[in-house]
């Protein structure tokens, strides 16, 4: 099935979806939530010719899709734990995602383990052979060595051209390894939603579900106050770690992922993802990863989350410490608190398979998701990682067509490209600057085509008033921090979100 409609995003689609809604509220599937899992729901089960809403409180990837490390695994850490069905099924999905869904929102990403005298014979051979196992992954998913190239060891002058910021005392090379890396987790999930718009889903943002049942809900709109009941055949819970709200049967176990924003120039803009093994433990790194908008960031944490969820986490001092810490082990100069220009917190939706009291670290929880089936409730999506966000909507979707005896057609996002995606090749030939490119893919050319809006939204950022335009016309965007804190990612900073507030402001007046 080939997308007929619009796939533009904006206040008015809104408010007329929501109109039509109000006339014939009769679907066959109702998603609740807007991340990348709810996101990718949508899109499975509208490509298949149902008729799809989706209904999200806040915004497009306002939860734990836009706190991610922007990573697509390969599941070599799963590997490692003897979860080899998880690692395979990464490493599947991050080719699918690399080579077809967005091929432009990803990178392959050199992720480097210096050499220092810290880390001795031993454990540098176990690295080496968890790489060596990952490149086996790689090979078994079909994604070939031009799309992520093979591991190897590099020289200790390599090491120090990847990663400048290294301590060079003792320093024997390094170990590289390579995996996906997204420009930015909260624009792939908006990308996803769009393409579902495109299909002819409802993406309706500010609409919160309530006295949710297995076969509809009554939505909220959270702008106007007014409420509408809306019938479904099929309602999937894909709210993430807030589920349990939706359906209390669900039992998550949630943990903090905690990520430090930095300057890129304090470490010396590195192109590779300085990987520092963590003292003490076993497969478990911190990672300072190279991104967008001259930044690196620094993570990540695995911290129990228990009592009430808040809708966006703090990182804790003591996280903020570890992290640093852990850093400066592998650093000619230390950072301190002063190099950290902003922090940012999400929550794993981790499926408690527990029994009660028992304990453990939920760095020991498997990442594997699961779909359940309740009676009379909604069919809930949980567990799982960004990387599975397809496979995870294909099994939710499936059973929803099951359970409600839905005809549709075969799922085919395996070979689904979301707007905007193409092979490098036609993207080299676009006529807008690469951060356009590597952010909007072939939409970048429309929005360079106008001079006058690629001025810089504010001094010394590097986003453009022609994006901020575009995140309201054609992203979702609703309101200025849609677009500082989801579309552009500039709130990660909050001096420069306080830098560009009043230029935003003024693309709503």
């Amino acid at each position: 099935m080939t997308p007929t409609g619009s796939s533009a995003l904006n206040a008015t689609r809104r408010i007329r979806e929501l109109e039509e809604l109000d006339e014939h509220p009769t679907v066959d599937l109702l998603v609740i939530g807007g991340g990348v899992t709810g996101a990718g729901v949508a899109l499975d089960a509208a490509s298949r010719g149902l008729s799809v809403v989706l209904a999200e409180r806040h915004d497009l990837a306002f939860g734990t899709s836009r706190w991610s490390s922007k990573l697509v695994h390969g599941g070599l850490r799963y590997l490692a734990s003897g979860n080899v069905g998880i690692a395979r099924e990464s490493a599947v999905e991050r080719d699918i995602v690399m080579t077809r869904t967005a091929p432009h929102l990803v990178r392959p990403l050199p992720q480097l383990v210096p050499l220092l005298p810290s880390v001795g014979a031993a454990e540098a051979a176990l690295v080496r052979t968890g790489f060596l196992a990952g490149d086996a992954l790689r090979a078994t998913a079909g994604t070939p060595a031009s799309v992520l190239p093979r591991s190897r060891r590099v020289s200790a002058t390599r090491t120090a051209a990847l990663a400048p910021a290294v301590r060079r005392a003792g320093l024997r090379g390094g170990l590289l390894a390579y995996d996906g890396q997204l420009v930015d987790d909260a624009r792939f999930v908006v990308a996803l939603a769009r393409t579902a718009a495109a299909y002819g889903a409802r993406i309706l943002t500010r609409v919160e579900a309530r006295d949710v049942t297995g076969d509809g809900a009554t939505l909220h709109d959270v702008l106007t106050g007014t409420d509408l009941h809306v019938r479904a055949r099929a309602v999937v819970n894909a709210a993430g770690v807030w589920a349990g709200r939706v359906d209390p049967t669900i039992r998550l176990r949630p943990s903090r992922g905690t990520h430090l924003v930095l300057d890129a120039a304090a470490l010396g803009n590195p192109t590779a993802a300085l990987t520092v093994p963590i003292p003490g433990e076993r497969n478990r790194f911190v990672f300072a990863l190279p991104a967008q908008l001259g930044r690196v960031y620094l993570g990540l944490t695995d911290e129990e989350a228990p009592g009430e969820l808040p809708d966006v986490p703090q990182a804790s001092d003591g996280e903020i410490d570890f992290l640093l810490d852990t850093v400066n082990t592998a650093l000619a100069t230390p950072l301190t608190r002063d190099d950290v220009l902003g922090t940012f917190a999400g929550l794993r939706p981790l499926l408690d398979t527990t029994a009660p009291d028992t304990g453990g670290s939920t760095a020991d929880l498997s990442r594997k998701h699961a779909v359940i089936r309740t009676e009379g409730g909604p069919i809930g999506i949980v567990g799982g990682k960004l990387t599975t966000y397809r496979k995870m909507a294909e099994d939710a979707v499936d059973t929803a067509i099951e359970v409600a005896g839905l005809t549709a057609r075969p799922c085919h996002t395996r070979q689904l490209p979301v707007v905007g995606a193409a092979k490098s090749a036609v993207l080299g030939m676009l006529t807008a600057p690469q951060s356009l490119v590597q952010r909007y893919g072939t939409e970048a050319a429309l929005l360079a085509a106008d001079p006058v809006r690629m001025e810089p939204i504010a001094p010394g950022i590097d986003i453009t008033r022609a994006e901020v335009e575009f995140a309201v016309s054609h992203e979702g965007a609703l309101d200025v921090g849609d677009v500082l804190d989801r579309r552009t990612r500039i709130g990660l900073v909050p001096g420069e979100r306080a830098h560009a507030e009043n230029a935003v402001s003024t693309v709503f007046e």
